[in-house]
């Protein structure tokens, strides 16, 4: 067993619905054993208030959670980072920084809940979809012997991951 603390930077292009619900799950499921961060490439500067209101919903604090580049990450003074996963298909076929350390890369595509249009019932139903698959994804996870696993093998589990039900069939990021 290991007492090591993995970075995990989540992706999206607004950083504002995904990358959020992923960030906020893993920092509840995944304390003292994960530092969850999120990012986008074209950041919104505002976190869409359904994905805040999903996490509230299933009781995981939104304090912090804000909507930034990942340009914040990517400079010598960021926090290593262990494995970066792009969550929506835009962001996986751009061009990322290099990362310092050369982190592990995974693409966990889900359809983006704040493409749906219609009335706020619809609207939180993708949310609560969305937030579900990412739950799942967190789950299988945390359930994953990261420290028992080469890096090839544990990059091969993160992409066996991003797999899991509910998963965009769009572009696939490349380590």
């Amino acid at each position: 067993m290991t007492d090591r603390i993995y970075n995990v930077l989540f992706l999206c292009t607004g950083n504002t619905a995904r990358s959020i619900l992923a960030e906020g799950i893993l920092r509840m499921e995944g304390a003292g054993r994960f530092n969850a961060f999120s990012a986008g490439s074209h950041p919104k500067g505002v976190v869409n208030p359904f994905a805040l209101k999903t996490l509230e919903t299933y009781d995981y604090p939104t304090d912090g959670l804000r909507s930034k580049s990942w340009e914040e990450f990517a400079g010598p003074d960021a926090p290593k980072m262990d494995v970066v996963f792009t969550v929506c298909d835009n962001a996986a076929g751009e061009a990322c920084p290099v990362w310092p350390g050369q982190p592990m890369t995974a693409h966990w595509g889900i359809e983006d809940p704040a493409a749906v249009e219609g009335s706020d019932i619809e609207k939180q139903k993708a949310f609560n979809l969305a937030f579900r698959y990412m739950k799942t994804r967190i789950s299988l996870l945390l359930a994953t012997p990261l420290h028992r696993l080469d890096k090839l093998a544990l990059t091969n589990r993160l992409r066996e991951i991003g797999e899991a039900e509910g998963a965009s069939h769009g572009h696939k990021a490349e380590a």
